[in-house]
């Protein structure tokens, strides 16, 4: 037996509650229904990952997520972890339409590996760097709290403001005013979760640019199958637009990069898992579509395994990695430290996602 042969794997619910309830255009969740996964190797390395299901953007539960990686275990333990590709090809062929489940079981065997390599995993992934800046996210709320969030924003010295928007086009502008008066000086993302037709997402544009409000990127505004609304979109304004839901694999960057359908992509490793995002990056690289990171509702394992993966690759224009900062409570240490302004610095951790458990 090598010492990188998983010796025991665990899973088991991982439920998380926020600050408050956080609404976007697909629902609304003030809760984590998650999984944790935990492998150990032989040589005692232990790894964690996380799943994090979300019905409206993956078609998974927390219940179903927990079947799947459940009925992984039997087959991992006895696996080498050093073999984390193939094994991440095993799992999406038998469990094709569970992704945050494969990309839970990768963060572990990757987590466990590199503990055991005894290096930090943005340093296996290409130590590009060693810090990395998330914007903020402001819901689908009241301009006047929307208002109160701003102001908290900028007082923490964060730059970037991610604005939810896609219901209502008016209040949407409403709301945008309101965050431009808290913060002016902030950069501002729009993000309509699918919200729009392509004539609405332009008219925002229009109406904002009327008044003097010029966001820095406008994410996923129509529905995810609707490559050619996208690519209406991109083409009729000079705002980026970013694929998020439409580009949930390989084969669907693939698409929207030759349609030129969009300016940049939104990985999530929860959508496509690590090995598949892993090609996306190097897909958009090769093509210069911009790159982007964002993240389901994830606790600070999930966040880490993100914020590692952007370091290690460097390269990504616009980050969104702000879901730690909404929680009411985190069971899990470590991964980076926090730094004033949104900033996550990576460089302490000594091997793995550098994270660990609360007692």
């Amino acid at each position: 037996m090598v010492r990188t042969t998983i010796t025991a794997v665990k899973v088991e619910p991982l439920n998380i509650p926020l600050r408050e309830t956080f609404t976007v255009t697909t629902g609304s969740v003030s809760e984590a229904r998650n999984v944790l996964i935990t492998i150990e190797l032989a040589d005692g390395s232990i790894g964690y990952g996380e799943c994090s299901p979300f019905a409206p953007s993956t078609g998974e539960s927390q219940e179903t997520a927990l079947a799947a990686a459940w009925a992984c275990v039997p087959w991992l333990e006895g696996q080498d972890a050093s073999r984390w590709r193939p094994l991440s090809k095993h799992i999406k062929h038998n469990y094709y339409h569970q992704n945050t489940v494969r990309t839970g079981i990768e963060m572990a065997l990757l987590d466990a590996l590199t503990r055991s390599y005894g290096i930090p995993l943005y340093v296996f992934l290409g130590n590009a760097s060693t810090t990395v800046e998330t914007d903020m996210s402001i819901p689908l709320t009241s301009p006047e709290h929307s208002y109160e969030l701003a102001q908290q924003i900028a007082t923490r010295g964060v730059k970037y403001i991610k604005i939810k928007v896609g219901v209502d086009m008016q209040e949407d502008i409403a709301r945008i005013e309101a965050i431009h008066r808290a913060a002016p000086t902030l950069a501002l993302t729009l993000d309509a979760n699918q919200g729009y037709t392509p004539d609405e997402a332009l008219s925002c544009l229009r109406q904002l640019e009327a008044r003097r409000i010029y966001p820095i990127l406008l994410e996923q505004p129509v529905y995810k199958d609707d490559f050619e609304g996208l690519r209406y979109v991109t083409q009729h304004t000079s705002v980026p637009v970013a694929a998020d839901e439409s580009a949930a694999s390989l084969a669907d960057v693939e698409r929207l990069v030759a349609m030129k359908a969009v300016n940049v992509v939104n990985i999530k490793l929860m959508k496509c898992g690590i090995v598949e995002a892993l090609d996306i990056a190097a897909l958009c690289r090769a093509t210069s579509t911009q790159l982007m990171i964002g993240s389901m509702i994830e606790s600070r394992l999930g966040t880490s395994a993100s914020a590692h993966f952007v370091a290690g690759l460097g390269g990504f224009r616009f980050i969104d990695l702000d879901v730690p900062l909404l929680l009411a409570e985190d069971p899990f240490t470590g991964g980076y430290v926090e730094q004033q302004g949104g900033i996550y610095d990576v460089s302490g951790i000594e091997s793995g996602l550098g994270i660990a458990r609360k007692v």
